[in-house]
């Protein structure tokens, strides 16, 4: 066989295998849970203003004290109109949620959460997404659990539904508020 002939071949099956293991990367790895180098660090510090009214400002303190869910959001999100009412639900339940409107419009927003409810207690404006860069967000919907002190715990990207919530959620957000 001659040494093009032998190239040719050999370059071939190089790409086979590495389509091949992409193939076994991407069966393997679920994308709702993408990394996050901030878990277990303290979710990062901001100050700025609330979705609510123009005069409230929220800094990093305001999260303190108890676990949360820290939900990003916006009104152009498809999948957040999908997840929003579940959000709601967990709500009334007594889970604490915490909104960040990313990269969003104020008087959007507000209508969004006055057509749709509002499960926030407190509802973070990122109106240029500097907070959603500094969590590493990757886009709409994600949501971290943070325990009392303000550290991430985890992250999930996509949509909460009943089951994402009863089977991977829940289960953290019970631990965090059982310490």
């Amino acid at each position: 066989m001659s040494r093009a002939r032998l190239l040719a071949v050999f370059g071939v099956l190089t790409g086979v295998a590495l389509f091949a293991a992409m193939a076994l990367f991407g069966i393997n790895n679920d994308p709702s849970e993408l990394p996050s180098a901030l878990i277990g660090k303290p979710f990062p510090e901001f100050t700025t203003g609330s979705v609510d009214d123009t005069d409230t400002v929220i800094t990093r303190a305001d999260l303190l004290g108890r676990p949360a869910l820290v939900n990003v959001w916006a009104t152009w999100c498809i999948s957040c109109k999908v997840e929003h009412p579940v959000l709601n639900d967990l709500a009334k339940q007594g889970v604490v949620i915490h909104g960040i409107n990313y990269k969003d419009k104020k008087p959007e927003a507000q209508r969004w959460l006055q057509d749709f409810l509002n499960p926030y207690q407190l509802n973070i404006s990122d109106p240029e997404g500097k907070l959603g860069f500094n969590l590493g967000v990757y886009g709409a919907p994600e949501t971290f659990i943070i325990d009392k002190q303000g550290i991430v715990r985890h992250k999930f990207v996509g949509v909460v539904d009943k089951a994402v919530w009863r089977e991977k959620l829940a289960p953290i957000y019970q631990e965090l508020l059982d310490e």
